[in-house]
């Protein structure tokens, strides 16, 4: 599918690496998981980033640069993210990409496509602590922080509601998600006194999740820590509670299952008193005034990481402004830059300033929807700010009075 957004660009420029130059049509690929497990999200996910290229069409002046962007379903699949990946470099020419998603469709995207090709990545939502130390000549980025950081903030909450000499179960969809979520999760609740009596990982691809769930519930714990995706949970959920010895109430999960429409697709039952962490932005800036555009233009409910994929969007324009190109080794160089401090601050409700600061080849910082940003060497969120969330009374409920931050060091 491709969109062109907004006014668009018949824009001239000049200059160097230093800003200033013809950037013209700059064609961003959205991997996106429009189907599949994570479906509930892409759709959001994509939403967002078509309001984000209209926003920078309409405030592009004359900067010389204006947005197209390409997206393709990765079906919340590895191999389809990385068919869609190949088809948006090769085929398409982009200058960088907004996704994929999963932590599982990231890494190997990056390792068999786009480092290869020096097309830039930004994720919204893949979270796998090993993203950190890909080797990947410094292409891949995200808006969104690494599990090292949810994990323990997942440990305090459980410890606050449960006890921190807690006895609890993990389970896990068996996913670098998954996987790499619930070890930060228990090496951070085992060092503050709490046990880990048992570990279920499972596929979620699997016919039947009876088997697991049988595991999962079994050995009265004090409670339950789960991770897993809203596809795969509509299975899991139900297989639980037909054991008769879980409580959903007692359970305790992240980002992955926090959706608007899980309550629905799994059942109550499966749901109803389960809660979560998940990053925000609740303190940001811009989070205000984006929740407020995607009511004016999109209408439809939000989803987890729909302002990070805006940000991703925009940052990848600005980079791309600030060099004065759409080549994607000299948007890589500058998408760092233009998050972080020093500079001035911008959002994008002063979008047409800050492109046209960046063409200047002037410093900035741009603050995101989704938060700070700030992106360090390695291309990640260098702190973050995280919020609990709950299913009650059949609704996705978000705690705004209690905002967590945290930092690699906290």
């Amino acid at each position: 599918m491709v969109s062109t957004l907004g006014l668009g660009g018949v824009l001239a420029g000049c200059g160097d690496d230093d800003g200033g130059g013809d950037v013209g049509d700059l064609k961003i690929g959205v991997l996106a998981p429009l189907t599949g497990d994570l479906a509930p999200f892409g759709g959001p996910g994509a939403d967002a980033a078509e309001l984000a290229a209209a926003q920078i069409n309409a405030a592009a002046g004359d900067s010389g640069l204006s947005v197209t962007l390409i997206t393709e379903d990765t079906k919340t699949d590895p191999q389809g993210a990385q068919e869609a990946a190949t088809k948006l470099v090769e085929s398409d020419g982009v200058s960088g990409i907004a996704g994929p998603w999963a932590s599982s469709e990231v890494i190997p995207t990056a390792e068999n496509v786009t480092v290869a090709a020096g097309v830039p990545i930004i994720t919204p939502s893949g979270t796998n602590p090993d993203i950190t130390e890909l080797d990947d000549d410094g292409t891949v980025f995200r808006t969104v922080p690494s599990d090292a950081l949810q994990g323990k903030v997942l440990a305090d909450v459980v410890a606050d509601a449960l006890g921190a000499d807690a006895t609890v179960v993990t389970a896990n969809r068996n996913d670098s998600y998954g996987v790499a979520l619930v070890e930060q999760f228990t090496a951070a609740f085992e060092e503050g006194g709490g046990t880990v009596s048992k570990n279920v990982a499972y596929n979620p691809e699997a016919t039947s999740l009876n088997s697991e769930a049988s595991q999962i519930a079994s050995g009265n714990p004090d409670g339950w820590v789960i991770i897993d995706f809203p596809e795969s949970w509509a299975k899991m959920g139900p297989a639980l509670v037909r054991t008769g010895n879980w409580d959903p109430a007692k359970t305790y999960t992240a980002d992955g299952l926090r959706s608007n429409s899980l309550p629905e697709s799994a059942g109550k039952q499966a749901t109803e008193g389960m809660s979560g962490t998940t990053p925000t932005a609740l303190e940001g800036p811009a989070e205000p005034a984006f929740d407020a555009l995607w009511t004016a233009e999109v209408g439809d409910p939000r989803q987890t990481y729909d302002a990070q994929n805006f940000d991703a969007v925009i940052l990848l324009a600005l980079a791309a402004a600030a060099a004065g190109s759409s080549d994607p080794a000299d948007i890589t160089a500058k998408i760092a830059e233009v998050s972080a401090a020093p500079g001035t601050k911008y959002t994008f409700e002063n979008l047409e300033e800050a492109i046209a600061a960046a063409a200047n080849g002037e410093d900035i910082d741009y603050e995101g929807a989704s938060g700070p940003l700030d992106l360090d060497d390695a291309g990640d969120p260098v702190a973050a700010n995280y919020a609990t969330w709950s299913y009650t009374g059949g609704k996705l409920v978000d705690d705004t009075d209690n905002v967590i931050p945290v930092t690699p060091e906290s």
